[in-house]
């Protein structure tokens, strides 16, 4: 589903395609990194998901390979590995197969992260260890054992899912745990576009600006009625690939929201991404 301006008939990154281009994605099974995935794989993407859902999950729909299923169906070529991005020679052995597969990686994707929102209290040490090192060590590692193959791209990106340096204290007195593994994210964007910019290498985040239709959002207390304040997916993954089509070098250190995306590629009309409720009437996500 892609949403159109009735007046300017234009979809998101018209004129340019990520045909032939290849992805290295963490997560990827479902939801937003899915999306995103398929976006992709309709321009001809070669697509390499390393997640750690070999098997179907009792909660979670989908796994690594229907993932490749249908990535392979939408038209392009899937890489399906299974791994863990906690894990050293996991993502090294990922990089390698992507390479060694396609010849080379021109996008990787930082879509894996884990979620707890609970207060400082009551967050346990588990899951706060878990937080830090999907989302914080596993994003750093990722595009660090990418590099190599990201500097031999014509357009080399790095694209995470992570939202804006917020520094208002609301954020970390709401959920501290959790605030800092994304902020992590975002500072991995932060330090990597700066370190890269001679290079060429574009490193951005993007981060939707309302609640999107996810199993991490349905899987919360009261998270069916909130998924129908939300928007599907694919108005992250149009603004994704919106990003990952331009220019490496004059396009990194941002961090986007979907929204800001789609209305610099001339999208203004966004009720086709919504699930049922009136524009007025969705969720804004945190941290914005």
């Amino acid at each position: 589903m892609t949403a159109r301006n009735e007046a300017q008939p234009r979809t998101p990154g018209a004129g340019a395609t990520l045909a032939g281009r290849t992805i290295l994605m963490s997560g990827g099974s479902r939801g937003i990194g899915l999306a995103i995935a398929l976006r992709a794989a309709r321009d001809g993407a070669n697509v390499a998901l390393m997640a750690k859902t070999g098997e179907p999950h009792p909660k979670l729909e989908g796994t690594v390979h229907t993932a490749a299923e249908q990535i392979e169906a939408a038209g392009g070529r899937a890489l399906p590995i299974v791994g863990d991005v906690r894990n050293d020679d996991d993502v090294r052995a990922a990089v390698d197969a992507t390479v060694g597969t396609f010849g080379g990686i021109d996008i990787v994707v930082n879509n894996a992260s884990a979620i707890d929102l609970s207060k400082t209290p009551d967050v346990d040490m588990k899951r706060y260890d878990l937080m830090a090192d999907i989302n914080v060590r596993g994003t750093f590692m990722l595009s660090k054992f990418a590099l190599d193959a990201l500097k031999g791209s014509a357009n080399p990106h790095i694209l995470t899912l992570s939202p804006p340096l917020n520094l208002a204290p609301r954020w970390a007195g709401m959920h501290l745990a959790y605030t800092m593994a994304k902020y992590g994210m975002s500072l991995t964007t932060l330090g990597l576009a700066e370190e890269l910019k001679d290079d060429g290498v574009a490193v951005n985040s993007l981060w939707p600006a309302t609640l999107i239709d996810t199993a991490a959002i349905r899987n919360m207390p009261g998270g069916s009625r909130m998924v129908r304040a939300a928007r599907s997916p694919e108005i992250v993954a149009d603004a994704a690939h919106a990003v990952l089509v331009r220019p490496a070098r004059s396009c990194t250190g941002n961090f986007y929201t979907d929204e800001q995306v789609l209305r610099e590629e001339g999208v203004t009309d966004l009720t086709g991404y919504s699930l049922g409720a009136p524009e007025d009437q969705l969720v804004p996500d945190i941290f914005l």
